[in-house]
């Protein structure tokens, strides 16, 4: 008899307050069997620290394409993950996929992903005006013609004290997605 392997999600962080956000999220979704690994951007790296994500998952954290040993991280996590989610994605991440920039592990991921086999998503959080800004706006959409599933945002207060669109969904949210998007495959 053989066991069914469980639902693999990569989880990348980017430079936000709502990093935390993603930690309670990972939680969640490791005790109900998903195996998480996590990719960090240094920016991330400023909110939440490597100790936290690595005892959420069990797994150390990705963040450096350079790091002797690890050359190929962006290829093997890619073939390994059912689905890759980036959350928090900053304005500054989204504008770099879209425009296919590959030169840290995010964006180099981002390229050897097979996304018409498999989902990448983006949950987007920022401040309002970024949000709505047209630069933004065009690369979302332009992440989305290609097969990007961008999730909606929320609304309310932001970090900044403004209101409006651009604060990441809740971490019961993006459980949800997650769940629902990977569930049936967890054995």
């Amino acid at each position: 008899m053989t066991t069914a392997r469980k639902p693999r999600l990569l989880w990348i962080l980017t430079g936000s307050i709502s990093c935390y956000k993603a930690c309670f999220a990972i939680s969640r979704l490791v005790q109900a069997g998903v195996e998480v690994r996590t990719v960090a951007t240094p920016a991330a790296l400023k909110f939440v620290g490597s100790a936290t994500l690595e005892g959420l998952t069990g797994q150390a954290v990705a963040g450096d394409l350079w790091e002797p040993g690890k050359a190929m991280d962006h290829i093997n996590l890619a073939r390994w993950a059912d689905l890759a989610l980036v959350a928090p994605a900053t304005a500054n991440t989204i504008n770099r996929l879209a425009s296919g920039l590959a030169d840290d592990l995010s964006g180099s991921l981002f390229l050897a992903w097979e996304i018409r086999k498999k989902p990448w998503w983006i949950a987007p959080a920022m401040n309002v005006a970024m949000f709505n800004h047209a630069l933004t706006q065009a690369s979302l959409a332009k992440l989305a013609s290609l097969g990007v599933r961008v999730l909606p945002t929320g609304e309310g207060a932001l970090a900044c004290g403004e209101e409006g669109p651009g604060r990441l969904l809740e971490p019961e949210q993006l459980v949800m997605h997650v769940l629902a998007e990977l569930g049936p495959k967890i054995a």
